[in-house]
């Protein structure tokens, strides 16, 4: 925890790698100061087919998913530096959108098995 889950149309994997665009989440989510580098997750998932009023425009869009706690300070302040990182990599893409999720601690579970070591 915390999760960032980008979702993004398929043109932007031809023209910028997803590596990359994955590195600059967890990077900005260290940058941040509010999230350690241990308890980032960062998937992505390309959409084949969406719509938007304009065809053929791009897009990706970023949601942070956070146990409840932090401060609405702390919120803005990763959503705009996350934007910033993004956009200033992801120069031609349409629309790049960011947003912050609460989860409820309460209902938040998970198991987590120790770290394989190497052999």
């Amino acid at each position: 925890m915390p999760h960032f889950v980008i979702d993004y149309s398929q043109d932007v994997e031809t023209r910028y790698d997803i590596d990359k665009v994955m590195q600059i989440a967890f990077d900005t989510g260290v940058a941040s100061g509010v999230m350690q580098a241990v308890d980032i997750k960062v998937r992505a998932r390309c959409f084949a087919h969406h719509r938007t009023a304009h065809p053929g425009d791009s897009f990706l869009h970023v949601a942070v998913f956070l146990l409840d706690g932090r401060t609405d300070d702390q919120k803005q302040t990763i959503s705009l530096l996350l934007r910033e990182n993004l956009v200033a990599y992801l120069d031609q893409v349409t629309s790049v959108s960011v947003d912050i999720r609460d989860m409820n601690r309460v209902a938040y579970k998970k198991r987590v098995l120790p770290p394989n070591e190497p052999t």
